[in-house]
This record gives C-alpha cells, sequence and structure tokens, in this order.
C-alpha cells in the first residue's frame, strides 16, 4: 500500500490525493485531461501554500508532498502497480461502473477498488467486477485536508479484511474512520440531502430569504455554515444527483428534489463552481467584497 492511484483530479480527487501524498503515499491521480490534471496539481500546491502561511507545514513538507504526486492521463498505467484506488469521478452511475470495469482488468487481482461515492450502492458498482471482495466505500468529507470524517461503505460482498485494511489506511491519514452499511445516501447524506432540500423549499415558498435561512440555521442550531452556502460548496448538481438516487433507491417522495433546485441546475447555475448558485461568487463580487473589507 505504498502506492495508491485516485481517479479523478476535480475537487475530492486532489483533495484525497493531497492527503495520501502528504502522509507519505505515493500517489498516481489519474484523469482524462492534462488540462484537468494541471489544474488539480496547482490547486493541492496552492492549498499546501496556505498551510505553509499558517506554520502547519514547513517548505520540505510541501516539496516532499508534490514529488509524491505523479499524473496519469492513462488508466491502465496509473492503477497497474498500486495497492489501492480510490475513485473521484463525477457522481454518475454509468460513469462509476464503467471505470470499475476497467480497473478490474488493468489492476493487480490483489487491488482493493474504493469509490468516493456520496450516494451510489456500493453493491452495484462491486457487480460491476469480478472482485466484489475488495470493492468499498471511502466517502471523504470536503474539503478532503481539512475534514476529519471517512465514511467507509461495505458492500454485500465486502470482506472483513478489506474492511480492516481501508480502516487502518484512513486512520493512517490522520482521519476518524466510521463504518456504515450500504443503503443509498449512507449516514452523512441521507441526512444531510433533505435538510438542504428543506431548505431550497423554505425559499421556494417565499418563507423567508437566502441569508436569512442560512443566518436561522448557523445561529439557531450552531451550524458553521448555512444549508444554502454549503449546498453551494457542495455543488447543487452534486446535491440533486444524491436526492435523485435516494428518491429512486427510497421510492419515499420526501427525497423527491424541490424544483428550483432541478431549474437551477438546468440554468448552469451549480454554485461556487459556476460562479453563482445561492449565492454570487463572480470576480467582480469577489473584488467588490474585498474592497469593502479594506475601506473598512
Amino acid at each position: 500500500m505504498k502506492t495508491i492511484a485516485v481517479i479523478g483530479a476535480g475537487t475530492m480527487g486532489n483533495g484525497i490525493a493531497h492527503v495520501f501524498a502528504q502522509n507519505g503515499y505515493k500517489v498516481n491521480l489519474v484523469d482524462i485531461s492534462q488540462e484537468s490534471l494541471d489544474k488539480g496539481t496547482l490547486t493541492i500546491s496552492n492549498n499546501l501554500d496556505r498551510m505553509l502561511l499558517k506554520n502547519v507545514i514547513t517548505n520540505k513538507e510541501k516539496t516532499n508532498t508534490l514529488e509524491n504526486i505523479t499524473t496519469y492521463t492513462s488508466l491502465k498505467e496509473g492503477v497497474s502497480e498500486v495497492g489501492l484506488v480510490i475513485e473521484a469521478a463525477t457522481e454518475n452511475v454509468d460513469l462509476k461502473l464503467s471505470i470499475f470495469r476497467e480497473l478490474d482488468i488493468f489492476c493487480n487481482e490483489n487491488t482493493i477498488l474504493a469509490t468516493n461515492t456520496s450516494s451510489i450502492s456500493i453493491t452495484q458498482i462491486a457487480a460491476a467486477t469480478k472482485r466484489p471482495d475488495k470493492v468499498i466505500g471511502m466517502h471523504f468529507m470536503n474539503p478532503v485536508p481539512i475534514m476529519k470524517l471517512v465514511e467507509i461503505i461495505r458492500g454485500y460482498n465486502t470482506s472483513d479484511d478489506v474492511t480492516l485494511a481501508v480502516m487502518e489506511i484512513s486512520e493512517k491519514l490522520g482521519k476518524i474512520a466510521t463504518e456504515v452499511n450500504d443503503y443509498p445516501g449512507f449516514v452523512a447524506n441521507r441526512i444531510l440531502m433533505p435538510m438542504i432540500n428543506e431548505a431550497i423549499e423554505t425559499l421556494y415558498n417565499n418563507v423567508a430569504g437566502v441569508s436569512e435561512i442560512d443566518t436561522v440555521m448557523k445561529l439557531g442550531m450552531a451550524h458553521p455554515m448555512g444549508p444554502l452556502q454549503l449546498a453551494d460548496f457542495i455543488g447543487l448538481d452534486v446535491c440533486l444527483s444524491i436526492l435523485n438516487v435516494m428518491h429512486n433507491g427510497f421510492k419515499n417522495p420526501k427525497y423527491a428534489p424541490c424544483p428550483l433546485l432541478v431549474n437551477m441546475v438546468m440554468a448552469g447555475k451549480t454554485g461556487v463552481k459556476s460562479g453563482e448558485g445561492f449565492y454570487n461568487y463572480s470576480e467582480s463580487r469577489k473584488a467588490e467584497k474585498v474592497a469593502t473589507q479594506f475601506a473598512q
């Protein structure tokens, strides 16, 4: 387990790669485009710079972390000699099944195949392989370098040995590993997403505005971030995908996505990554905010 592979260099993938590399693992970061890989490694470097400024790490630790990461655009080359693969691609079941079919072919027969899915059935993903006993869920929280929790999700056939090994690896990263069973949304999103959806319904029904809803939850419920701001941070498209998985899995109307969420995603307003969601994150607004802070 000295070398691991991470599939996907997006927000979750580069965060997972960062944490493993910082803890001494050799990491093969795999994506379909060099542009995505360059963007992902730049994000890791920038995050390490922030840690450096706060005296959390040294220059040497930053250098070692970056040197531990090798990028690949070939899935076969990136995963052929690793003990653990963590898939962190888009939350799309067909895409994940396709990736796991390929991983099953390209990886050593003893390689553990993990997915960072936040809602999709581990058992379903494992069924795309000939090693269902070695398929498991490792659901990291965003931002990965900061958040302590890793949800470890056992599929129907996941072995005890694989579960124990993944729990131990998570703890070596300084994370708190919590084992849960394989049901739509697992624990974190089964509880979180209905709350976010209800906050969107509250806005949709004109009970209160965006900032008012978030203020009530922050000050009244001691949440560090309001549910609408959190939805923007997660990505409204991701929230919609998770709600659809739970709605289809449980056949329960309480998981049905709010029409406002559906419309915002169709309009391309997916939160921080698109520049606008329930809040505006455009460069002009950011500059305005900075100017206001200096004026004060």
